[in-house]
């Protein structure tokens, strides 16, 4: 969620590098090289100290094993590194530790950081390696004294987290329903693994790259080995949910109130909504924010807009500050973040993909009116992973993998991916009509934006 770097990411979006084609065409500030140029633009005397830069996840890696080479994952989906150089190298013996041949000099020379390239592109990732790969001797003596385990542990390379949740869902199978039938090779290609946290993740596959405007990739290898990987996002789904409730003046009685029963605020918000349900009588529940409209891009637009200044609306709103009011409000921000969702899906699907099921996992995924929102409002069923931690299963599939328990990635998430429930968009033929409405409006409410924010312009000019 840090946005510092958005001048810098304009800057480099500006110089129309060829790498920038695999990242949707533009670098959001949210990526790796605007935040380093950020950094040795605004703290100079850090720059010139930095021995390594690390993503997190390399960065646990390294102090687990004292081996700096990067994950594909990370380097390939963060900093601009050109993973499909090393398609030939999938089933070579030496893949683990590869030389990092995908990075463009002449980008890193362009937006002013040729000083990364220097020794061989030592402080950014001299050698990487595919996820799932066990990195050197494994555990190292300090960091198992550290963590109370056996050194020599296997350590398999690393995936961001939500990455690692795609990992955890893609190969999941409905026991039941329509969904159940036997899982080949095409099904993985219509499937889209949504990771909702503070802000959500949307990873769907390809066998061929897909270059999608405003949707970052296509990067190869970079989640399921050999699969090109197309990566939209929210950068507030979660995080915005947590602002608004926090900032109603109804929310400390509430929180007392979820508290005092040991649920969550959701739950207990859900079932306010359930009874506004039957106090309004309204014709279901989707229908209570008929009057509220909400465009949840309160820090920026990450896909498919790729718009980093846009911002939130909430459209609606009345002096009115019950409890009632804020159940309402949360519904029609839940609505917004799952329209949202649509949006992406419709761009990427008129861009190559054929997305049909949805995968959800983290910590929204629990939340029952958060995802039958997402199923009405997308038409998609949406499978639950069995084990709802799937970013945790992701990390230990790594380890599985590093381990030699399974010999490949694909054949660990075959074998410990499982689905639990499936959540089908209501039969309702309202409710459709009804979000279609929302949906027109909901994309309005930017394209008013827009028209604002020029308007505005002129007049500062």
């Amino acid at each position: 969620m840090d946005h510092r770097a958005v001048e810098q990411a304009e800057r480099i979006n500006s110089s129309n590098s060829p790498v920038l084609q695999y990242c949707g065409g533009s670098l959001s500030p949210e990526m790796q090289p605007p935040k380093l140029l950020w950094v040795k633009e605004n703290l100079p005397d850090t720059w010139s100290m930095v021995f390594r830069w690390m993503d997190l996840s390399d960065w646990l890696s390294y102090r687990a094993t004292d081996e700096d080479t990067r994950s594909l994952c990370t380097i390939v989906c963060k900093w601009n590194y050109l993973g499909h150089a090393h398609m030939s190298q999938y089933n070579e013996k030496d893949s683990r530790n590869m030389e990092a041949c995908g990075w463009d000099d002449d980008f890193w020379e362009e937006i002013g950081l040729r000083d990364l390239v220097d020794g061989h592109h030592a402080k950014i990732g001299r050698s990487v390696a595919f996820p799932g790969h066990p990195l050197g001797s494994g555990l190292t003596p300090e960091a198992a004294k550290e963590m109370g385990l056996v050194a020599g542990i296997p350590v398999g390379i690393s995936l961001i987290d939500a990455h690692a949740g795609g990992v955890g869902v893609m190969e999941s199978i409905p026991v039941q329903g329509s969904d159940s039938k036997e899982f080949d090779k095409e099904t993985i290609l219509h499937r889209m693994a949504l990771v909702c946290g503070t802000s959500t993740c949307h990873m769907a596959v390809s066998r061929d790259k897909l270059f999608i405007p405003g949707v970052w990739g296509p990067f190869w290898s970079a989640m399921v080995p050999e699969y090109w990987l197309t990566e939209g996002g929210q950068s507030a789904t979660g995080a915005l949910l947590d602002h608004l409730i926090q900032n109603h003046v109804a929310s400390p009685h509430l929180s007392n109130c979820a508290a005092s029963q040991n649920v969550s605020v959701f739950d207990i918000l859900n079932k306010l909504l359930e009874s506004l349900m039957v106090d309004l009588k309204s014709p279901f529940l989707a229908a209570l924010t008929e009057d509220i409209h909400v465009l949840p891009d309160f820090h920026g637009n990450r896909s498919p807009i790729s718009d980093p200044k846009a911002k939130g609306v909430i459209h609606g709103l009345t002096l009115d500050t019950s409890e009632q009011e804020l159940a309402i409000l949360y519904l029609a921000t839940v609505q917004a973040i799952a329209y949202g969702t649509r949006h992406i899906v419709e761009h990427c699907n008129s861009h190559g993909h054929k997305i049909s099921t949805l995968l959800a996992s983290g910590g929204l995924s629990k939340n029952s009116l958060f995802i039958q929102e997402h199923a009405d409002i997308t038409g998609c069923p949406i499978i639950l992973p069995r084990e709802r931690e799937s970013v945790l299963l992701g990390a230990a599939i790594l380890g599985a993998v590093a381990a030699r328990k399974y010999s490949t990635l694909q054949e660990a998430m075959k074998a410990l991916n499982a689905a639990g429930q499936v959540i089908y968009p209501s039969t309702n033929s309202k409710v459709k009509v009804y979000h279609d409405a929302k949906y027109r409006i909901f994309r309005e409410l930017y394209e008013q934006q827009l028209s604002h924010r020029s308007i505005m312009a002129q007049a500062l000019s």
